[in-house]
């Protein structure tokens, strides 16, 4: 059995989605074992409403809850028994395999580092996200875990996305690519310009990236600092309601029937699908030494679902292991 801790409490919609995700998850995967962490009242009420009657899904009392808006490391100092320490350390104690939240992002990071700690040879943990392009979906790296790097860390940013891409997103040689100003090497500030020489070595590396290159699919890893890779992340999840505004204020100026608008709006919906964060699920912070994956604040019960199993991918392929035997 994979058992994963999931945070009972995280997110906007907690405790109803948190826990129907869960039971979706193990009525779909018998090999299975959820531990939803929280009040344990709150828990077991939710369990009771929504009927389950099973043996996959347990609870660990954790009757603090850090809320979306709390100070990241302070909320993790002074609520030791919230929901997101308590899952860690029972990750951190080997009771389950990993632990997964919708819940304050920064909180999750910082105690993932803290309680957990760095994987042996990783300079910095970075937090990494799932990009959709034209050509599939990449992986960008970092989003928002470092705001200012190093060169080394920007190379073990793209060897530790590398990884994820190959064993968790089916990409079997995934191209590596270093977001810059500009395709020159001579590019970018004097850390991107290291960053390069760093890379060049790389046998997957494509080179500079620029941001027009992005959606069109030039890489399959992007490399950026965390500053740069939130911005983009935030930007790429404006691109679907801004397009559907644009179209049906079109729709509305040019007076179309309406036997002319459904198709439209049909191949709108699936040419914007890998924009759907709720297929992703959550993305993990690569660099820890365990198992922590965040989803979105709003995520619903079937992006809850694939986070834990993005969470069961990464221990079924060992992708820790096969990290740290990458970097050293």
């Amino acid at each position: 059995m994979i058992r994963i801790a999931v945070d009972a409490v995280g997110g906007d919609f907690f405790p109803q989605n948190p826990v129907q995700g869960a039971i979706e998850a193990v009525a779909e995967n018998s090999e299975l074992k959820i531990i939803l962490v929280g009040p344990e009242d709150v828990c077991r009420k939710e369990l009771e409403r929504q009927g389950y009657t099973g043996d996959q899904i347990d609870v660990f009392h954790a009757p603090d809850i850090i809320a979306m808006d709390d100070a990241p490391a302070q909320a993790v100092k002074s609520k030791p028994q919230a929901s997101i320490p308590v899952g860690l350390t029972l990750h951190a104690k080997k009771q389950c395999d990993g632990f997964v939240s919708a819940g304050n992002t920064g909180a999750l990071l910082a105690a993932s580092a803290f309680i957990l700690g760095r994987l042996d040879g990783v300079i910095r943990p970075t937090i990494s996200s799932v990009y959709p392009t034209t050509k599939g979906l990449g992986l960008m790296v970092d989003v928002g875990a470092n705001l200012e790097v190093k060169p080394e860390m920007l190379y073990q940013f793209a060897l530790m996305g590398e990884v994820y891409a190959r064993e968790i997103m089916g990409i079997d040689t995934p191209r590596v690519g270093l977001l810059n100003v500009g395709e020159e090497e001579e590019k970018g500030t004097e850390v991107y310009r290291k960053a390069h020489e760093l890379l060049k070595l790389h046998p997957r590396f494509v080179g500079n990236i620029e941001g027009r290159d992005i959606l069109l699919g030039e890489a399959d890893v992007y490399v950026c600092d965390g500053f740069t890779g939130n911005l983009l992340l935030k930007f790429g999840e404006s691109i679907p309601a801004a397009l559907q505004d644009l179209i049906q204020a079109t729709i509305v100026r040019q007076n179309l029937p309406p036997e002319s608008i459904k198709p439209v709006l049909g191949i709108l919906k699936q040419a914007l699908s890998p924009f759907d964060y709720q297929s992703v699920g959550g993305v993990p912070f690569l660099g820890v030494n365990g198992v922590s994956l965040v989803g979105h604040g709003g995520s619903s019960p079937l992006a809850i679902k694939n986070m834990i199993f993005n969470a069961a991918r990464m221990v079924t392929h060992r992708v820790n292991d096969k990290i740290v035997s990458y970097l050293n």
